[in-house]
């Protein structure tokens, strides 16, 4: 079990932050990229995420020094995590193809998809990245390691500013539309029915 929680702990440690800083150089920088195309945009910015991914290997034995050994009520915790996840990401991979899971409507030139509202878009605007929270918060509670809570903690604030970079971005690409779906549909929690 000890190295099964290792080993998740090193996986989300070389992957999640990497990943998710991806989106921090092409959001800002949308009309750089999308003037370059996709293969050209994913080669630069998937390079930086490799090195990003590879130092982050290289510091494993410092970064997980820390751990705090298994745990039954945090393992449970982390099934309910994990299984909320799931659920929240088949919703919304309902509404997404492969194309628009990996970003190329915001790197490709004059692609013009339609803006998503239906589902589980109509309850949250950002199902994606309130599952990858539930997601790391998954790995971090069955693994144990300080240095995944750390992550957990940076999570926060990086998912919600990727989630102000994208509306600023579907602002710009569907203007009134997305400014009323902004009014109607909140960013992360779901709105309580009134009776």
């Amino acid at each position: 079990m000890d190295a099964v929680r290792y080993y998740a702990a090193l996986a989300l440690l070389v992957t999640f932050l990497p990943a998710m800083s991806m989106w921090l150089w092409i959001h800002p920088l949308i009309g750089f990229w999308r003037r370059r195309g996709p293969v050209i945009t994913y080669l630069a910015v998937g390079s930086f995420v490799v090195v990003m991914a590879l130092g982050l290997l290289q510091l494993r034995t410092h970064l997980l020094r820390v751990e705090f050994g298994f745990s039954w009520p945090l393992a449970i915790a982390a099934v309910f995590c994990l299984a909320v996840a799931i659920v929240i990401e088949r919703q919304y991979r309902r509404h997404l193809g492969f194309s628009t899971l990996l970003g190329l409507p915001e790197v490709a030139e004059g692609r013009s998809d339609k803006l998503i509202t239906e589902g589980i878009y109509d309850k949250i605007r950002h199902p994606r990245y309130v599952g990858i929270l539930f997601e790391v918060s998954a790995f971090a509670l069955f693994a144990n390691y300080l240095a995944v809570y750390v992550v957990i903690i940076a999570a926060v604030p990086l998912l919600y500013l990727i989630a102000l970079l994208e509306e600023r971005e579907l602002l710009a690409r569907f203007g009134d539309e997305y400014q009323r779906y902004m009014m109607r549909v909140p960013r992360f929690f779901p709105r309580l029915q009134r009776s």
